[in-house]
């Protein structure tokens, strides 16, 4: 249910911020959408802790700005590159194993890789990943782990991880 309502708050925001009215008609509209979909979205089981991640909602925002830093600092390195006469290119597709737990983890891994200016995740698979780098500096960057680590921190431990764990040690201590 948790997830249901912070879809519809999310939702309900994105639509006043998107149309901006504040007409009792066309908010009205809104909110029935806003409702429609919601049922609709739990109708078709889709509203879950992957689809609604409230996990990571306090941790994934530091996540973002470093990101976002990352990105920057590649598009500069990429576009230095580009501009040069002899254009020192160094393709290479490197071989990465992530440290994430979940699906959820390994894709936000592999999408910020491919948001990285001048790195590509051309495979996916159970957490081994294969990467198209475009320059040494940029394989060498994937390899020290410094995102794979930052992405297993916003992963957190989920709930029924916690369960299962506090299970295990009861079993193991009887």
């Amino acid at each position: 249910m948790l997830h249901a309502l912070s879809l519809g708050l999310v939702l309900a925001l994105l639509w006043w911020l998107m149309s901006g009215y504040w007409v009792p008609f066309i908010l009205s509209l809104g909110v029935a959408s806003v409702i429609a979909t919601v049922l609709i979205s739990r109708r078709m089981d889709v509203i879950d802790h992957e689809g609604q991640p409230l996990h990571l909602s306090w941790k994934i925002g530091f996540y973002w700005a470093w990101l976002l830093k990352e990105i920057f600092k590649s598009a500069v390195d990429v576009s230095k590159v580009i501009l040069k006469r002899k254009m020192p290119i160094h393709p290479a597709m490197v071989p990465i194993k992530a440290t994430q737990r979940t699906e959820m983890g390994h894709v936000i891994y592999a999408n910020s890789i491919t948001l990285t200016p001048g790195t590509i995740t051309v495979t996916l698979e159970n957490g081994d990943m294969m990467i198209h780098a475009l320059t040494k500096e940029a394989a060498e960057g994937l390899l020290t782990g410094d995102m794979d680590r930052r992405v297993t921190a916003i992963e957190g431990v989920g709930a029924l991880d916690r369960l299962l764990a506090a299970k295990a040690a009861r079993g193991d201590a009887e």
